[in-house]
């Protein structure tokens, strides 16, 4: 009967053991006011029941609206999970999942973990078949998830500004009704960051083709070309020098890096200085040939002036009758 009761307390108490720091020793307590504690903690919703178990990665896809970019998936980006997994011979982390039940080839969609996915899916293809995808199984609406998902994922490097502001904008859509205000209260961000943050996916495709990796358009950058990018003249600037980047790098040019390829933009709506006119420089001469008169016209129109030179042989009425003509 106390072995019963044991394991009993024991799957009450899972949840519980895992909030102990690693190397903390746990506090003796008796098996019946264990199982109390734990009854009590689960009936006020203080301990969360989901289960975390190895699965096939095969039986997962990712959901609709994760923010991973999947053509951005390669085994360079995934180097560091790779080299971690080989290291621990296992996934330590586990995805957040919820159960499918209208699709027969998939059992779970990924909420959050799809880079994880990809690494173990990796893994089992590159001569180690005995890695399984580690897993959380929740229950989650897909606010919910949305939520879940950004908490998860949103102090992470690997994750680019193009990915979550893609991610950003079709919530902001389908979860909060387009509004700004209301997103930002759900996710306990300033309106402030969440705008500047959606200016990276509002970016017209046309500049965003100037760059050779759309990964590599940050909120800075995105900052710097949204606004111009809503001026029609300074647009068109940018469109004419985003095809003269594509066409550099289809002729074997050197892809620019993020910040250079924003420079050439940028640079593109400044309209080249006119060059200064110079003054307007004539010779008169006299009925000898001799220059007689030099006549400057200053560029802004701001007068005429005129020098009579010596040594020209001119007598005075040829001298005003050929300034009268000047005048």
């Amino acid at each position: 009967m106390a072995k019963g009761n044991k394991g009993f307390s024991s799957l009450l108490t899972d949840s519980l053991d895992e909030e102990i720091e690693e190397g903390e020793a746990a506090p003796a307590r008796s098996i019946m006011a264990s199982r109390s504690e734990a009854l009590n903690r689960l009936a006020s919703g203080k301990v969360v029941t989901d289960r975390t178990e190895f699965v096939d990665p095969g039986r997962c896809r990712p959901w609709r609206l994760h923010n991973r970019d999947l053509d951005h998936l390669t085994e360079e980006s995934c180097r560091d999970l790779i080299g971690a997994f080989l290291s621990a011979k296992k996934q330590r982390i586990p995805a957040i999942v919820r159960r499918l039940r209208d699709d027969p080839d998939h059992d779970y969609e990924i909420i959050a973990g799809v880079r994880r996915w990809w690494t173990v899916q990796w893994l089992r293809e590159h001569n180690h078949p005995e890695f399984d995808y580690l897993v959380t199984v929740q229950q989650l609406t897909d606010e919910e998830a949305f939520r879940v998902s950004d908490v998860e994922n949103r102090s992470r490097k690997d994750i680019t500004d193009w990915e979550r502001a893609h991610e950003y904008e079709a919530a902001l859509e389908e979860f909060y009704e387009g509004s700004l205000t209301q997103m930002a209260e759900h996710l306990n961000i300033s309106k402030s960051w969440l705008s500047r943050m959606l200016n990276v996916a509002r970016l017209p495709s046309e500049i965003v083709s100037a760059f050779s990796d759309r990964h590599d358009i940050t909120v800075r950058i995105a900052r710097d070309l949204k606004p111009l990018a809503n001026d029609q003249r300074a647009r068109k600037a940018m469109e004419a020098e985003a095809v003269a980047l594509v066409a550099d790098r289809e002729g074997g040019a050197e892809p620019l890096s993020g910040p250079e390829t924003a420079k050439r933009l940028l640079k593109a709506t400044v309209a080249p200085a006119k060059p200064a006119r110079k003054e307007k420089a004539e010779t008169i001469k006299s009925k000898e040939g001799r220059p007689m008169l030099t006549v400057n016209r200053p560029a802004k129109g701001e007068g005429v002036t005129i020098k009579v030179l010596p040594g020209s042989g001119a007598g005075k009425d040829e001298l005003i009758l050929a300034i009268g003509k000047v005048l």
